[in-house]
């Protein structure tokens, strides 16, 4: 990827970058809407994601581009409104920009920047937190500045929540900023508390994306949010990670019987992250994929927000011997499946879980068998 991006930056700005800085995507590993909630949740780094070259101009002049193709994108340097249609991919690095600022950082006042990405496309693996993560380590070195990991991390969440305008928890660049080869990033997402546990040897994450979506997920969303807040303040406490699965048991008929669904998801699934962690550690990898079936079971019964299309690749990956566990990963509504398999599971097994849904659904969902990978980082040029 490093040659493709020197490559595309020249064709695009007539001259070689200076900085370079890349961040991976992610998978949610498990922890279904705990992040919002205060709750804890596991996610992997992978081996793919976002590059972004950056060289500094004498003008003022910001001038973006990507390898997704149209124009070179130029924005004054005190220009940092939102950008709408095709333009819109540069609201990410511009909300980097914003975050700066607000955060009392410098802006580097003029450069070209290109971003270019090896991840596959609508998979759900966090392409806006990667650029966000590589888009602030490069304006970093453009004004000499370096922050905290804990820093970074924050600053590509301010961009998408107060910039972009997703109301999403601190998962995606919490896992995107500390990813580290060969192991889950867990989160405290109250804290924030960032750590990682090892991945077992002999662990395959396996993603099956079905390229469908609700029609209405970012009402769907938002929806569920609201559901969490609202059984929160009808149990008095501020945030559903507050309560114990056995105190949620012990409120009784405080909630109506939808949020009493929500949160019994969201309480049972912090706990499901919880035993995870210990299983991890253990090696225990047949635990590990009981609890990540359970969650999917949960999202699918109590939090609804699966759909035909991932229970069906859920039941069939779940009914493979060298499947340890599977679930829906991410938001949901649609998007992927994840499944932990054993080395035993290979290319041809892919296919036949493919074969049946497309005999099910009519077309095959993408298939990629991700690898860990480390965190948000510089490149040397």
């Amino acid at each position: 990827m490093k040659s493709l991006l020197l490559e595309k930056f020249r064709t695009a700005f007539g001259r070689a970058p200076e900085i370079v800085a890349r961040a991976p995507g992610r998978i949610e590993f498990i922890g279904n809407h705990t992040d919002y909630n205060g709750g804890t949740v596991l996610g992997a780094a992978i081996d793919r994601g976002v590059w972004v070259a950056l060289a500094r101009r004498d003008d003022g002049r910001r001038r973006f581009a990507s390898d997704q193709g149209g124009e070179v994108v130029a924005v004054a340097a005190n220009q940092l409104d939102k950008l709408s249609g095709p333009h819109a991919w540069v609201n990410y690095p511009l909300g980097v920009l914003v975050a700066l600022r607000d955060a009392g950082l410098a802006l580097p006042s003029g450069f070209d920047y290109l971003a270019v990405s090896d991840l596959p496309t609508g998979a759900g693996l966090s392409s806006s937190a990667a650029i966000e993560l590589a888009s602030g380590l490069a304006f970093l070195a453009a004004t000499g500045q370096t922050v905290p990991r804990e820093t970074l991390v924050q600053l590509g969440r301010y961009a998408e929540n107060k910039f972009v305008g997703v109301p999403c928890g601190i998962l995606d660049q919490g896992v995107s900023g500390f990813g580290r080869k060969d192991h889950l990033v867990f989160i405290d997402c109250r804290g924030p508390r960032f750590d990682t546990v090892p991945l077992p040897a002999g662990a395959h994450i396996w993603i099956f994306n079905t390229h469908t979506k609700h029609a209405l997920v970012d009402g769907l969303y938002a929806a569920r949010h609201r559901e969490c807040m609202a059984a929160a303040r009808a149990l008095g406490v501020a945030l559903l990670a507050d309560l114990s699965p056995a105190a949620l048991a012990a409120a009784g008929k405080k909630l109506d019987p939808l949020e009493a669904r929500r949160a019994k998801h969201i309480v049972e699934e912090i706990a499901r992250v919880d035993a995870t962690v210990v299983a991890l550690r253990a090696g225990d990898l047949t635990a590990v994929g009981e609890l990540l079936t359970a969650s999917h079971r949960s999202s699918q019964h109590l939090f609804e927000n699966s759909t035909a299309e991932l229970d069906f690749l859920v039941d069939a990956l779940v009914g493979v011997p060298a499947v340890y566990g599977a679930r829906l990963t991410g938001g949901g509504f649609g998007g992927a499946v994840m499944a932990l398999a054993s080395g035993d599971f290979g290319p041809a097994d892919a296919d036949a879980v493919s074969g049946a849904y497309a005999g099910k659904f009519g077309a095959r969902p993408d298939v990629l068998h991700a690898q860990t990978g480390d965190g948000a980082m510089r490149v040397a040029l």
